[in-house]
């Protein structure tokens, strides 16, 4: 039943959605999986109307006859492959940035805008994940490639990267920075490092298992984001009398002695109220100057 609430949840569908229940195949035949089937849809009558064995050997020909040549009478059928886990890559602190979610259909071509976290950083390294968990070391790492010579800017250089799986399932991920024009490519093919059916299976599996955890590390992520760039607005804020500067370098030192404790073991709850406390003081000060 796994596979099915599994099929549901990728639909974002609930039983009260699903009009009839189809039986395909020879295992639906068993009495105990047509009765675990009812009572999972709350006693709805299960379809069993047409051949299990017959329709799966039809489907499967006429996905043949679709990928040959020289077959008439075809139906005008697409059946599309999807991807079987979400394809990301990582950013700060660990966390894995999803760019094509798990089950979407390909061919398929997505890009999103990363940015660098580092002044004057001159190359980003792009490591490439499939995988449901939120911590990127937690899914599995497929490749990664540098994408150098970037104008040496403050921290929050935009650029953009593209994850494209053409028809055949071929992934290319590539990096581009607007103004430099510098880029960056790599092409993953399906026998390079990928999983198979059954170690999908249990990282999806995995990946359920840890879903409170999963939450909590990304939550943690985002209010340490959140600190760091609190700690660059106040020193680019470094700009008032000394009795005032003096106060705001204290709010710095506090900030980022919490910064560089970086405890595993520390509660949101405690990340949250320091978070809150400093950006409070600080408005405090800069809002006397005003």
């Amino acid at each position: 039943m796994r596979i099915v609430v599994s099929c549901l949840v990728d639909a974002k569908m609930d039983t009260s959605s699903v009009h009839d229940a189809v039986l395909v195949g020879g295992s639906s035949r068993i009495p105990k999986v047509q009765q675990l089937l009812r009572d999972f849809f709350n006693g709805k009558d299960l379809c069993n109307s047409i051949n299990p064995d017959e329709a799966v050997a039809y489907v499967a020909a006429v996905q043949a006859a679709l990928l040959s040549k020289g077959f008439n009478n075809v139906p005008n059928l697409v059946l599309r492959d999807v991807t079987p886990l979400s394809l990301g890559s990582m950013i700060e602190d660990d966390v894995l940035v999803v760019v094509i979610p798990r089950n979407t259909s390909i061919p398929v071509r997505k890009t999103k805008v990363f940015c660098t976290v580092e002044d004057k950083q001159s190359f980003v390294l792009i490591d490439v994940y499939e995988g449901e968990r939120t911590r990127a070391s937690d899914n599995h790492f497929l490749w990664s490639f540098i994408l150098d010579n970037l104008p040496r800017r403050c921290r929050g250089l935009p650029f953009n990267v593209c994850f494209n799986i053409d028809k055949n399932g071929i992934l290319t991920v590539s990096a581009k920075e607007k103004r430099s024009g510098t880029k960056n490519k790599i092409t993953i093919t399906n026998d390079k490092g990928r999983l198979s059916t059954k170690e999908i299976e249990e990282m999806i599996r995995e990946a359920e298992d840890y879903r409170v955890e999963d939450k909590k590390f990304l939550r943690k992520a985002e209010l340490m984001n959140e600190l760091v760039d609190c700690v660059n607005r106040m020193r680019n804020d470094l700009k008032h009398s000394s009795e005032e500067n003096e106060k705001i370098n204290s709010l710095i030192t506090i900030a980022t002695n919490f910064l560089d404790e970086d405890d595993p073991q520390i509660e949101i709850d405690i990340l949250e109220d320091t978070l809150k406390k400093i950006q409070s003081m600080f408005e405090h000060i800069i809002g006397k100057t005003v």
